[in-house]
């Protein structure tokens, strides 16, 4: 997720402080995604040095409120038209769990993915509930992070459903534990 270039996102709307920017921030993306305010001061910071923001006077009430420079309006407009690559995403942590899980002795892949595809269902049925609430008309930026989610979630049970099949044609082998070396079986 680019904290970056929502920022900046945000105040193409109007300038804003760092506290309005976290609330909006998470406003937008439904709590899905929250801040840390130090992530939005050190954003902002980096922003700044860059050219992309700059800093306005402070108010009366001491906040300090940034705006969009067209260098910032510039960056954005990439941003918007630019797909986002696989590898630019973090990295999936559940894949990594699974191919460990599948190649660490003693550990019961079938209950691993069983255990995962429960928290799964439990999150899509969370979110398919959070759905069928009233909408208003400006909640529709939240509701397409909720579509975003369901179908996400949709994608790894179905991902979750197709370990379990090749795990049951193909069930693991054993793999063998190393023979303990002089030291591990020496007492301290």
């Amino acid at each position: 997720m680019s904290i970056r270039h929502g920022l900046l996102a945000l105040l193409n709307r109007a300038p804003m402080y760092g506290y309005q920017l976290r609330t909006a921030f998470e406003e937008s993306t439904g709590s899905t995604s929250p801040l840390n305010i130090g992530q939005v001061y050190s954003t902002l910071s980096r922003l700044e040095r860059d050219g992309l923001v700059q800093s306005l006077p402070e108010s009366e009430g001491g906040q300090r409120p940034y705006e969009i420079t067209e260098a910032g309006r510039a960056d954005l407009a990439v941003w918007f038209t630019t797909p986002i690559s696989r590898t630019d995403r973090p990295r999936d942590e559940l894949a990594i769990k699974l191919a460990l899980a599948l190649t660490t002795p003693g550990i019961d892949i079938q209950r691993v993915v069983q255990v995962q595809r429960t928290a799964t269902m439990r999150a899509l049925q969370e979110f398919t509930r959070l759905q069928s609430r009233d909408a208003k008309p400006s909640d529709r930026p939240w509701l397409l992070v909720l579509d975003a989610m369901i179908f996400q979630t949709e994608a790894e049970i179905r991902w979750l459903d197709h370990c379990e099949a090749s795990l049951t044609r193909n069930p693991p082998t054993p793999v063998a534990l190393p023979p303990p070396t002089a030291s591990a079986t020496t007492p301290r």
